[in-house]
């Protein structure tokens, strides 16, 4: 039970960047997509009932600006959503632009911080 306990303490302590490469592993070696599962598990709940649906589930992660440091925030950026660095540059480029789209709201304010740290100007919707 311990093992479990320990487990649990590790994954509640993973940064974005390891939540990322988590996911990536899962998906390549596992077949395993869990950002479509938690998609999947948190649609029906949204809608389930009245106080439910005012409550928001899902987040767009806006960059507003790529700050200072522009070419940290294009390095995130190209990390956090798994783009070429081109891609990156161009979506930095063109802010306010969307970063992720229809995201957790822990995920979403882990993207925030991690953009924020980096220097980049970010807004949830």
């Amino acid at each position: 039970m311990a093992d479990l306990k320990d487990f649990a303490e590790q994954l509640v302590n993973l940064t974005v960047k390891e939540v990322n490469e988590l996911a990536d592993i899962l998906k390549e070696e596992y077949g395993i997509e869990p950002a479509a599962a938690a998609v999947a598990v948190a649609g029906p709940a949204g809608g389930a009932g009245g106080d439910a649906a005012e409550e928001k589930t899902e987040f767009d992660v806006i960059l507003k600006a790529a700050g200072a440091s522009k070419l940290a925030v294009v390095k995130l950026v190209k990390e956090l959503t798994g783009a070429g660095l081109k891609d990156a540059k161009e979506l930095v480029d063109s802010a306010p632009a969307p970063i992720k789209e229809g995201v957790s709201k822990d995920e979403a304010e882990g993207l925030k911080a991690s953009l924020e740290e980096a220097g980049a100007e970010v807004e949830l919707k």
